[in-house]
C-alpha cells in the first residue's frame, strides 16, 4: 500500500513546510504546525468546480479599470431590524460581503443567523440556510420556537461544497448562511472536513462566490479552547468581517464583538438578551450592566469604557482579605492580571496601601472585558475601598489611566463618557486634571461635576477623607 505523502501547515499563518518543527519558520509561533495530506486536485475539466470555472471564463471577468472609472461606489446596505446586529456590522449587511461569526458551542450563533435569515426573508431578500451539523427537523424545532417568519427560510442539509454552490446558483439567494465552515468539504481535496486545507479552500471559494454573485455569505466558525476561531489564521484574513459571540451560559445576555470589519468600525459591540423567543437586542447596555448594582457596599466603583464608538458604563468589584495560606492570591475576571499586578505595586509604593499579606479578587460585572487603561482609576478606587472598608460615593464614576509614578493620565473621548454617565444619572466624575483642563479646579459641567485629581494618593484623600 502506497504511503500517503504529507506536509505541515501552520494554524496561525497558513505557511506550508515539508517537515515538522517546534516553531513556524514564517510567523515564529510555537507548536502551531499540523500534519495534513498533500492536496491532490482533479484533472482539469472534471467535476462541477471546473464547470463553474469554465462558465465564469466564458462569461468573461471584469477587465482592469481605473478606480475613478468604477461605478457604484456607494452600496445600499440591507437592514435586518435587529438593531444591535446592524450596528456591529456598521449599519447593515453589505451585499457581496463575507462574514465570519465565531463563538463557543451553545452561545447562540445559529439562533442569531436564523433570526437574521427570517428578517431578510420578511424584507424580500431570499436566503439559503445550509447546515452540516443539524438536520432539517432540528432546525425546524428552533424555527418554531423563534417564530417571526423563521419557517419561511429555505434550508439545505449539505456538506459538499460543490452541491452547496450549485444550490446557491439555482436559487440566487441574497444571503447564504453556512453552518459551519468546519463541516464543509471540497471533494477534489484529500483530507477530512475541518482540516487546514479544506477550511482554507472552502472559505476562498465561498469568497469568490460572494464577490461574483453579490450575495452576502455568513460563515459559522468553531472556536478553540483559547477562544480563537479554529482552523488556519488565514481564514480571518480571507473574510471581510469577523464577529465573536461572547457570553456565559449562566448569564442571560450575549455580547457580539467585531474584531475585523472592512465596512465599519472595529471593536464595536452589540448586546443581546437570550429569551425564549431568541435573541433580543438591548437598546441600553449600560442600564443592563448596572441594573443589579448595590450602593453602600465597599469595594465597588463604576467606570465608563469605550467599545468601538459606544460609551459603556460597567461596575468593577474588588475584594481584599487577609491571606489564609502562604502565598497571597491574585484572581482577576474581565481585567488583565498583569495590569492588576502593576496597579497593586503602584498603590503600595505611591499610596502606602500594603497588599503583601492580602488576597486580592477583582471582577468586572456582567462578563465584560476591560482592555483600555481608562478603567485603571476605577480599579484603584475599588481596591482602596475594599482595604479601607469604606464605600465610594454611589453617584460617582472614575475615568483615567494610572502611571507607574502614581500620576493620573488623561484618556480619549472623555466628553462622550461623561455624557453617558450623565444620562445614567451620575452626578460626579473623578478625572485626571489634564482631562478637566490645565490648572482647573473642581467645577461643574453639563449635568455632572468634574473633580480633577493629580495622583492616586490625592484621589484617596478626596474620596476617603
Amino acid at each position: 500500500m502506497a504511503k500517503v505523502k504529507t506536509t505541515f501547515f501552520c494554524t496561525e499563518c497558513g505557511n506550508e513546510t515539508p517537515r515538522w518543527a517546534g516553531r513556524c519558520p514564517a510567523c515564529r509561533a510555537w507548536n502551531t504546525l499540523v500534519e495534513e495530506p498533500v492536496v491532490k486536485r482533479r484533472r482539469a475539466g472534471a467535476g462541477p468546480a471546473a464547470a463553474r470555472a469554465a462558465s465564469h471564463r466564458a462569461t468573461g471577468g471584469a477587465p482592469p479599470a481605473r478606480l475613478s472609472e468604477v461605478a457604484g461606489a456607494e452600496t445600499m446596505r440591507w437592514r435586518t431590524g435587529l438593531d444591535e446586529f446592524d450596528f456591529v456590522l456598521g449599519g447593515g449587511i453589505v451585499p457581496g460581503s463575507l462574514v465570519l461569526i465565531g463563538g463557543e458551542p451553545g452561545i447562540g450563533k445559529s439562533t442569531l443567523l436564523l433570526q437574521v435569515a427570517a428578517r431578510l426573508e420578511a424584507a424580500g431578500h431570499g436566503t439559503l440556510y445550509v447546515s452540516g451539523e443539524e438536520s432539517a427537523a432540528q432546525v425546524r424545532l428552533r424555527a418554531d420556537r423563534l417564530g417571526g417568519g423563521a419557517g419561511d427560510v429555505v434550508f439545505l442539509g449539505e456538506t459538499e461544497l460543490d452541491r452547496v454552490l450549485a444550490a446557491a446558483d439555482e436559487r440566487s439567494p441574497a444571503a447564504l448562511i453556512v453552518d459551519s465552515i468546519q463541516t464543509v468539504y471540497a471533494p477534489e481535496l484529500e483530507g477530512a472536513p475541518g482540516n487546514v486545507s479544506q477550511v482554507r479552500e472552502c472559505a476562498a471559494r465561498l469568497q469568490r462566490y460572494a464577490k461574483d454573485s453579490g450575495a452576502a455569505v455568513f460563515l459559522v466558525g468553531h472556536v478553540t479552547k483559547g477562544g480563537a476561531v479554529a482552523g488556519p489564521k488565514t481564514l480571518e484574513h480571507i473574510v471581510d468581517t469577523v464577529l465573536y459571540f461572547e457570553g456565559s451560559g449562566t448569564l442571560d445576555h450575549r455580547v457580539l464583538r467585531a474584531t475585523k470589519n472592512r465596512f465599519g468600525g472595529v471593536d464595536e459591540i452589540g448586546v443581546f438578551r437570550m429569551t425564549a423567543e431568541g435573541l433580543a437586542p438591548v437598546a441600553n447596555p449600560s442600564a443592563l450592566f448596572l441594573r443589579e448594582r448595590t450602593v453602600g457596599v465597599s469595594g465597588a466603583a463604576v467606570t465608563a469604557t469605550i467599545e468601538g464608538t459606544r460609551p459603556l458604563l460597567v461596575e468593577v468589584q474588588a475584594l481584599s482579605a487577609r491571606a489564609s495560606y502562604g502565598a497571597p492570591q491574585r484572581v482577576s475576571t474581565g481585567f488583565d492580571r498583569q495590569r492588576l499586578a502593576l496597579l497593586l505595586a503602584v498603590l503600595e509604593k505611591r499610596a502606602g496601601i500594603a497588599f503583601g499579606q492580602l488576597d486580592v479578587f477583582l471582577n468586572v460585572v456582567g462578563g465584560v472585558r476591560l482592555a483600555e487603561p481608562a478603567a485603571d482609576l476605577a480599579v484603584a478606587a475599588a481596591l482602596a475601598s475594599s482595604v479601607f472598608d469604606r464605600e465610594v460615593p454611589g453617584d460617582a464614576i472614575f475615568i483615567g489611566e494610572v502611571g507607574l509614578g502614581g500620576e493620573l493620565r488623561a484618556v480619549g473621548q472623555v466628553e462622550r463618557r461623561l455624557a453617558e454617565a450623565t444620562r445614567m444619572g451620575f452626578a460626579r466624575a473623578y478625572l485626571p486634571r489634564r482631562a478637566v483642563g490645565a490648572g482647573a479646579a473642581r467645577g461643574g459641567g453639563p449635568g455632572i461635576e468634574r473633580v480633577p485629581v493629580d495622583t492616586v494618593a490625592d484621589l484617596f484623600r478626596e474620596v476617603f477623607p
